[in-house]
């Protein structure tokens, strides 16, 4: 599951086999940092862009290099960009999902609604799906039918947490759900802003629901094809996605007063619907 606040990332689990962990905590530092810049701290939208374009640059380097590492990597970036490189060159791993996710994050700056759920799923190929992608090649399993599964997963992931953390994104002045979805409930932002669970919010929000768990569910048959630790570990990835969806049902919604989080005791579920 989600370690601190970047999602689909499984960071430092006991699962993950130790030969990957180094890459994996190379990948997650790449973009743990990048989303900060996008999220965090008081920065203006100009002065975030440019940081983003920072790394840009430092990808740029790392593709020209081929399979080296870069003599010319910015100081102030190399405890991000030294270890990258070389996770890159050792691993054999595609560049192109680091830009896939430097987009994403630059999108955030950038972007604050979404005019449809065609919309929405387009941001998430660049948000979420590069790392599903990323940790396939890192196993040596990035065929086609597993990446079109780990999207599924990826993306379904991606859309439970928007779901989950409606209102800390309308703190950051963003809204996912799509807003041709809100006119055809009958919400308004206002009601987001009141924090308003009523009869139409709920509608909305199983909708969304039932979208996010079909993407789950279609994805599940990579976590049977994949062998030993990395598919339980994807099985109890999608599982914990499922386990927050009902946990929003079961609060009829309501994520402002009732924001759903996985327990002890939700672990335990987890791991049995996981091994049968």
């Amino acid at each position: 599951m989600a370690v601190d606040h970047y999602e689909n990332f499984p960071v430092a689990s006991l699962l993950l086999p130790r030969r990957l962990r180094r890459a994996v905590a190379d990948i997650y530092r790449f973009a743990r940092s990048a989303d900060d810049i996008a999220d965090e701290g008081p920065a203006d939208a100009a002065a975030r862009l440019a940081e983003l374009a920072a790394y840009r640059a430092e990808l740029h380097k790392i593709g020209a290099a081929g399979r080296g590492r870069p003599a010319d990597l910015d100081p102030r970036l190399e405890p991000v960009f030294g270890p990258l490189a070389a996770t890159i060159a050792r691993r054999q791993l595609p560049i192109a999902p680091f830009y896939d996710l430097l987009s994403a994050f630059e999108q955030d700056v950038r972007v604050t609604r979404y005019a449809d759920y065609e919309h929405l799923l387009d941001y998430c190929t660049r948000s979420a799906n590069p790392v599903g992608r990323l940790m396939l090649h890192l196993y040596g399993a990035a065929h086609a039918d597993n990446l079109r599964d780990a999207d599924a997963v990826c993306t379904g992931l991606q859309l439970t947490n928007f779901w989950q953390d409606v209102r800390p994104d309308w703190n950051k002045g963003r809204v996912y759900l799509p807003q041709e979805d809100l006119r055809r409930f009958g919400v308004s932002e206002d009601d987001i802003a009141r924090q308003c669970a009523d009869e139409r919010w709920r509608a909305l929000m199983a909708m969304q629901a039932g979208r996010a768990r079909a993407l789950l569910h279609c994805g599940i048959p990579l976590a049977r094809r994949l062998p030993g630790r990395i598919g339980l570990e994807l099985r109890l990835v999608v599982q914990g996605g499922l386990r927050i969806l009902e946990r929003i049902e079961r609060a009829g919604g309501d994520v402002f007063l009732n924001r759903p989080q996985l327990h002890a005791r939700d672990w335990a579920v987890m791991l049995w619907r996981a091994l049968t």
